[in-house]
């Protein structure tokens, strides 16, 4: 079958998405719309599938470019003339195949596309549009889908599945020395940060909450890992508190190192506004860690109060300091928290498995052109 994969950019998600495409019967072409200045995957694309040079892929978009964009799409996807489209986010790739009549469409949602972007405004209109016009649609957790259905997606054709990760590459194991490495003492208690440096992944409150909870419990350490425009009023807001010694700020690391880290903190924290099935979430609770994470609907998927973890209020600055706090009293609980998430992780975040899903799709998505 002659696939056409239409991504903003080349993300991780892209990478594992491509890496197992390449591994089946499909003719697979890549059409990427953007291209991040700062690079989001070093990795290579797999050498099987097929990228695409055409207009788009080479930056950002503006406002002015979709127009252009429209055009582009149009004439490439009629080059091309795949047997199925799989595109998304769905107000980007996915909203410009059904613009240029590209059928039939498989369109995928990255979570965030529907969950935040989908609530007023345009993100809405070209949600609904393009929703209607889809062949079918996919999606990582009940709450996006309960949220395309309510946007006009049909109800009947919807696949699920988490997005999931390598099980045998995350899992449980010992610390290692990139816990000393990076300065943490044994009996520190190492939060774990890794989602972008921004507003909507709730860094702000993350930041606050830890200076809140750092002030009466000397063992908490955070650790953030990534990059973003607040990163300036991170520091600042550290300094004032007397508390750069008591967090690491590292830029991101690649996805082989991702492990190492994991295995190198306590607990994880996310503090996102609005998230499908984390697969940072996944990956930590794979490695066997507990979480603290913000009371989102994606988020009560995953992480069961007292059982793996705790939610705590979004947005909520006290909320996650108490929750903290929580941690700390009951830190001798973490370890057995750690291995239910790690039992999860393996009933129902097995990328191998879960993919499978996504092959049931394309045939059903296939069989709608004929």
């Amino acid at each position: 079958m002659r696939t056409v994969y239409f991504s903003r950019d080349y993300s991780p998600h892209d990478h594992r998405f491509l890496t197992a495409l390449a591994a089946t019967e499909h003719e697979v072409y890549y059409l990427r719309l953007e291209r991040s200045p700062q690079g989001l995957e070093s990795r290579p694309i797999p050498d099987s599938i097929k990228v695409v040079d055409w207009w788009g892929g080479r930056r950002r978009l503006r406002l002015a470019d979709w127009p252009r964009a429209m055009y582009e799409t149009r004439r490439t996807l009629r080059s091309l003339s795949p047997d199925l489209v799989h595109a998304g986010p769905v107000q980007s790739p996915a909203f410009l195949t059904a613009v240029s009549g590209g059928h039939p469409l498989l369109t995928m949602s990255w979570g965030s596309d529907l969950l935040w972007k989908a609530r007023s405004g345009w993100g809405r209109w070209a949600a609904r549009w393009t929703l209607r016009r889809s062949d079918a649609f996919t999606c990582d957790c009940d709450a996006v889908r309960r949220r395309a259905v309510a946007l006009g997606a049909a109800e009947d054709r919807i696949f699920v599945f988490p997005w999931g990760v390598d099980l045998d590459r995350f899992q449980p194991g010992p610390a290692g020395p990139l816990r000393e490495q990076s300065g943490f003492d044994p009996d520190d208690l190492v939060l774990l940060s890794t989602r972008p440096w921004e507003p909507f992944y709730g860094v702000p409150e993350l930041v606050e909450a830890f200076v809140q909870a750092a002030a009466d419990l000397p063992a908490l350490r955070l650790w953030m890992i990534g990059r973003g425009s607040l990163r300036p009023s991170i520091e600042r807001q550290l300094q004032e508190a007397g508390l750069t010694g008591h967090v690491r700020l590292d830029e991101p690391v690649t996805n082989e190192q991702m492990p190492a880290v994991y295995r190198a903190s306590d607990l994880y924290l996310s503090a996102s506004h609005g998230d499908g099935s984390s697969v940072s979430l996944m990956e930590a609770m794979a490695c066997g860690l507990p979480a603290l994470v913000s009371d989102i609907p994606g988020n009560r998927e995953w992480v069961l109060p007292g059982d793996n973890g705790w939610w705590f209020t979004t947005g909520s600055s006290e909320s996650l300091a108490g929750g903290l706090r929580k941690a700390v009293e009951g830190r001798e609980a973490l370890e057995g928290m750690g291995a239910r998430s790690r039992t999860i992780a393996e009933l129902r975040a097995d990328w191998d498995q879960n993919f499978k899903v996504l092959m049931q799709a394309y045939e059903f998505t296939a069989a709608r052109a004929k």
